[in-house]
């Protein structure tokens, strides 16, 4: 019989009886040859074609326990607790990644065996749970499906932040770019809220984005939105039909996150505010600041733009947050504008000022309000004008993940 890959059952059936042939082979002679070549056949075939179960986890552990004499009070520093020891063994806990980790490294159990899928190994965690605000996450439904506890979270962090960033695709997450807070930065939350912002996006299909169609007209409408009481609500609406996501999701701990930029794994366009400060002029600034990015700097430099722009934003040194700004005053009151209306506004500090100009450029009084404000450094003028509290009541669902 001529040796070849077996590919059908009825292959696997002619080498196994040639192999009935051979068995009587003499060493060192040709037919122990075929027989050692046929024999290798076969076990490929069977391999592929006839798997054999890993051994049941749990009756691993317990034959590891009888062979050394351990108890189960033994396995608690490899599991958890009694109570947690007990559960697994009775079949009522799943192993943890952790869990397999220390059975591995403590006992020797087989690592393919604990997983229960054959070959298997144990790399390095990608994400160690330790570094994120699992608690938080648990408490605003990051983990789709997940019913347990903030403290079972933890014990399966690794598993469930595989299949939380499995959102970003192959590739990790672009440069953050954070901007004008001293406070310090928990990159990793940052990352958490970032992906969380994606999965959102996913639920809506939106047209192609065309960036042209980001023309004065555009802007212009955006603008005008602030004008209407509801206007906050009527940005999603305008960004979607220009095949931009708009996403409104709540900062996580040690982020001092006002809002982001940045194009998903699939190409679409997402900004997202997290309303850190519940005040008109802060929304429309922060949003207009994001479409500048859009506008100026996305996707050529396959950044994420975040963005903490309640700081003070004359000590920025990026040219890129220069420009965003820069933007972002321009899109609700031009250069042009300014120069006719600016100085007097300074000097007179009287409200209705604020609202005649408001009225005649049609856009929100919050907006000249916060600009007078930055304009003069001093943010205790019109505060009946910024719009304190009046923007997360409008999302209802603000604050719940």
């Amino acid at each position: 019989m001529k040796a070849k890959i077996l590919k059908t059952e009825a292959d696997y059936a002619a080498a196994l009886a040639y192999v009935e042939t051979l068995m009587d082979a003499k060493p060192d002679t040709p037919e122990e040859e075929e027989l050692d070549l046929f024999s290798m056949l076969v076990e490929q075939y069977e391999r592929e074609h006839y798997p054999i179960d890993p051994p049941d986890p749990v009756e691993a552990i317990l034959f590891r326990m009888d062979q050394q004499g351990l108890t189960r009070v033994d396995l608690v520093p490899f599991i958890g607790s009694q109570s947690k020891v007990s559960e697994v063994l009775n079949r009522k806990r799943p192993l943890s990644l952790a869990m397999i980790r220390n059975l591995h490294r403590g006992l020797g159990i087989r690592a393919d065996t604990l997983l229960q899928e054959r070959g298997a190994t144990l790399g390095q965690p990608q994400y160690d749970p330790a570094n994120y605000p699992i608690t938080e996450m648990v408490k605003r439904g990051y983990f789709a499906g997940w019913n347990g506890s903030p403290r079972d979270a933890r014990q399966y962090g690794e598993e469930l932040l595989n299949k939380f960033f499995a959102v970003f695709g192959a590739s990790h997450p672009r440069q953050v770019y954070c901007r004008r807070t001293d406070a310090p930065m928990n990159t990793h939350a940052l990352m958490a809220w970032q992906a969380r912002v994606l999965r959102l996006s996913q639920e809506k299909t939106l047209p192609p984005y065309i960036p042209e169609a980001m023309d004065e007209a555009f802007f212009r409408r955006i603008a005008r939105a602030s004008f209407f009481q509801n206007g906050p609500l009527l940005v999603e609406t305008l960004l979607n039909q220009h095949g931009i996501h708009f996403v409104v999701l709540q900062h996580l701990p040690q982020t001092h996150l006002d809002g982001a930029s940045f194009f998903s794994p699939q190409g679409e366009p997402v900004i997202a505010l997290t309303l850190r400060h519940d005040r008109l002029d802060n929304f429309w600034f922060t949003l207009a600041h994001e479409l500048g990015h859009l506008h100026l700097h996305l996707p050529d430099d396959e950044l994420a733009f975040f963005d903490d722009v309640e700081q003070d934003e004359h000590g920025d040194t990026d040219p890129r947050e220069c420009n965003a700004n820069a933007f972002a005053r321009n899109l609700f009151i031009s250069p042009a504008q300014w120069q006719a209306h600016g100085e007097s506004l300074l000097a007179a500090q009287r409200d209705k000022d604020v609202l005649v100009l408001a009225e005649e450029l049609e856009i929100s009084p919050a907006i000249v309000a916060g600009r007078i404000r930055w304009e003069s450094g001093d943010y205790t003028r019109h505060v009946q004008l910024i719009g304190q509290g009046k923007v997360r009541s409008q999302f209802p669902g603000f604050g719940n993940g």
